[in-house]
């Protein structure tokens, strides 16, 4: 399922075909033409998507970031979001075979759809690091570590550069705010100029910085040109020199003009959050003081409703106060035929309805085995039992800690909805998004999930 195959292969094909110039800037390439292709691959191959998240990791002696990161890109991606965004990882060594296994066992469901993919490059693809010049008060191992680092990103932006429309580039350890896709999306629809070479979601380093893929050819040449010169950060505003800077004005006018080839999106999408470097023994402090608080609940304006529930909340995170949009919902582990009930003083048609759970601090409390269930409008809810569960009617359950969907209109309008514990969980339960609607929305898709016999 997750091997290099047929038109995965071709694909891959290309990239040293594409780009003959790289064996100028890595000569040693020569003796193995393929070394352009990665020689791992997990996922699907998918393209012709609107965005592509690319991440470079490897091994941390002290922390791994890389779950907890792509937990947090993942965490609130609509279907027609997961459908059109590839997060590509790569391993950027040749022999930590466990940490893209990591991925996959973490992640199947992700892999398989093509969502998420993992590659790793070629033994052959680095050249021998012990010849580097050290520049600018580096020690010998930094300069190591920042060279090595300029290839692995030309590598990701060569692989990534067929993908999509935007490129975004991240690092293994950052946390996303919520709706950062749709944001970005809107952001760039919105812009006044088509004028720009890339859009910082982030001011840290590389991180959060958003290309055109039909650019990353050059910005890529570029990085393979002077890899073993300077950091990434440093030669990509050495690319603004060159494309805006006039040599006969001053230091004022170039910084005015690479500004307007590099637009600042605020407040920031990702923050850094690793202590630990992938050079040993550094420690990275960084945080971006444009990042604001990332929120632990969606707030909606229900319409009234009775509450009622058998899952006693937690502190004062009670169903009252998710309803209403004023926090989120959190109860020590539930038991088969636990329920929440939204129980209406007159029947009501209600045609989409979303319950998430768990948060990006959460994560896990999740509602597992769980159905969402409408009570037809000729039974009153108070009148039901829960052992009389016949008069009410299935229209869905949690996938991935999300229910979603619509209801048809044969069923409207209701008495009420419930969210039926089907078996017994060893994890708490949060629920952090309440919503149901009148409004149709054709582009709302509902998840398959099991129906419980």
């Amino acid at each position: 399922m997750w091997s290099v195959e047929g038109p995965i292969k071709r694909n891959l094909s290309l990239l040293s075909s594409r780009l003959p110039n790289a064996y100028l800037y890595l000569p040693h390439l020569r003796d193995h033409p393929d070394s352009l292709i990665p020689n791992v691959v997990l996922g699907q191959g998918r393209t012709g998507v609107s965005l592509v998240l690319g991440i470079p990791t490897v091994k941390r002696q002290k922390q791994s970031y890389l779950v907890s990161t792509l937990k947090s890109l993942l965490y609130d991606l609509s279907p027609s979001e997961r459908n059109d965004t590839v997060i590509i990882i790569f391993v950027a060594e040749v022999t930590l075979v466990h940490l893209w296994c990591v991925c996959g066992c973490s992640f199947p469901k992700d892999v398989h759809s093509g969502l998420l993919e993992v590659v790793s490059p070629s033994q052959y693809f680095y050249p021998n690091f012990s010849r580097l010049r050290e520049t600018f008060g580096d020690s010998k191992e930094r300069v190591k570590w920042r060279t090595k680092q300029n290839l692995d990103y030309s590598f990701l932006m060569l692989y990534a550069q067929e993908k999509g429309t935007y490129y975004v580039q991240l690092e293994d350890d950052i946390v996303a705010n919520p709706g950062y896709s749709q944001t970005m999306k809107i952001y760039v629809r919105k812009l006044a100029t088509d004028d720009w070479m890339f859009l910082e979601f982030s001011q840290l380093g590389f991180i959060g910085k958003m290309f055109r893929a039909s650019d990353l050819p050059m910005i890529a040449e570029f990085f393979l040109m002077f890899y073993k010169d300077k950091p990434i950060d440093w030669l990509l505003d050495h690319i603004l020199w060159v494309k805006a800077c006039n040599p006969e004005k001053d230091a004022k006018d170039c910084n005015l003009q690479k500004g307007l080839l590099k637009l600042r999106y605020k407040p920031s999408l990702f923050q850094h959050v690793g202590l630990h470097s992938s050079l040993p023994g550094k420690l990275q402090k960084l945080k971006d003081k444009d990042f604001g608080k990332v929120p632990l609940f969606t707030a909606h304006t229900n319409p009234p409703a009775e509450l009622s529930s058998s899952l006693k909340h937690y502190q004062q995170h009670t169903l009252e106060r998710a309803y209403i949009g004023q926090d989120f919902f959190w109860s020590l582990t539930p038991t088969a035929k636990d329920f929440i009930l939204l129980s209406f003083p007159q029947p009501r048609t209600v045609t989409r309805y979303l319950f998430r759970s768990g948060n990006i601090e959460n994560n896990r409390d999740h509602f597992y085995n769980t159905t969402v269930e409408v009570l037809p409008s000729d039974v009153s809810a108070m009148e039901v039992t829960l052992t009389a569960n016949s008069v009410f009617m299935f229209v869905g359950c949690f996938v991935d800690g999300v229910a979603e969907g619509q209801i048809d209109a044969q069923m409207q309008p209701i008495s009420a909805l419930r969210l039926l514990v089907q078996s017994d969980s060893d994890m708490w339960v949060l629920l952090s998004e309440v919503l149901h609607r009148k409004r149709k929305r054709t582009c709302f898709t509902r998840k398959t999930c099991h129906i419980p016999t």
